[in-house]
């Protein structure tokens, strides 16, 4: 199945305007797209047309393309409409198995079966989402990261029935919009980043739970400590530097995770009302003193200022 050619998309069509595809709606526009929405919320366009609206600063410094402009956005209240003429589909209604696969199965029936369609689920199969459709070789996973007008990784997973055309299609797609896609080379449960983030969570719960450290105590080990690093290199690569000159074998000889004792958990601690409390109280008191809305300014500033040092710094080493 010929799916034509990613750089010729001129419309998107985003079916759920929540946090995601509200800012995946902003992304395409900033890219010069048109961006036909879709949500059956009574309140979803005025949503929608907020969020993106204070997405768009942090677009415009990052660079908007020829032609981007908020205008290009529309809201319709049928999703039939919102699909027709689109050259791609995002589909981010909320991470419920039987709504994504009956609305997945709505946005199959109602598409040419060119059009590939990529659902922004965290972690349910691509195999089980296609399962209602009629083309599920155009059906996959193209999962972001919050903020995801900013966050540039999306994890781009094929389902049993996906064609390695559609795979393509999508990873050229999301390189055109300003993505870095990630081909997930075996569909699993969490795909590949939340699976590693799921340690680091798992562990936060018992830190608290045991007393061992509030949460801003927790944030301030990782953000004065191991994720400045995480933020230029990953985990692997990191522990290769470790190694030194000896590389990856040396520092594995010196860290022999056979002979380090096992410091953290498989599994969670019970997520008692006394724990919900904690994190719930201790997380308020970091937040103390700025609006919702203040703090994700104060996180996309941050972003931006890292990306940009970031990508400045990698063409240096290219």
């Amino acid at each position: 199945m010929p799916f034509g050619d990613p750089t010729a998309v001129r419309r998107a069509a985003t079916v759920g305007t929540g946090l995601i595809g509200s800012h995946w709606a902003a992304l395409f526009l900033a890219r010069g797209l048109a961006v036909v929405a879709y949500d059956p919320a009574p309140d979803a366009e005025a949503r929608l047309r907020h969020d993106v609206a204070r997405a768009w600063p942090a677009l415009e410094r990052l660079g908007l393309a020829a032609g981007a402009s908020q205008r290009r956005l529309a809201f319709v209240s049928d999703l039939d409409e919102a699909l027709a003429g689109a050259g791609f589909v995002q589909e981010s209604v909320p991470d419920d198995e039987a709504l994504k696969i009956d609305v997945l199965a709505r946005i199959d029936a109602a598409c040419p079966p060119e059009v590939v369609i990529a659902s922004s689920t965290s972690g349910i199969l691509p195999t089980l989402l296609q399962s209602g459709c009629a083309h599920p070789q155009r059906v996959l996973v193209g999962h972001p990261f919050n903020p995801v007008h900013l966050l540039p990784l999306v994890e781009v997973v094929a389902g049993e029935r996906t064609s390695p055309e559609a795979v393509d299609w999508a990873m050229a797609f999301y390189h055109v919009v300003g993505k870095r896609p990630l081909r997930v080379r075996k569909e699993a449960p969490g795909f590949v980043s939340n699976r590693l983030q799921e340690a680091l969570w798992r562990e936060m719960f018992h830190l608290v739970n045991d007393g061992i450290a509030t949460t801003a105590e927790l944030d301030a080990a990782i953000t004065d400590g191991p994720g400045l690093r995480l933020a230029v290199f990953g985990p692997a690569f990191l522990y290769f530097l470790q190694g030194g000159r000896g590389g990856m074998a040396y520092a594995l000889s010196q860290f022999d995770p056979a002979r380090i004792p096992d410091w953290s958990h498989n599994f969670y601690p019970q997520i008692s009302d006394e724990l919900i409390h904690k994190l719930d109280e201790q997380t308020r008191e970091q937040a103390e003193g700025r609006s919702l809305e203040e703090w994700e300014q104060l996180r996309d500033e941050s972003l931006i200022r890292v990306l940009q040092a970031r990508d400045e710094v990698t063409e240096r080493a290219s």
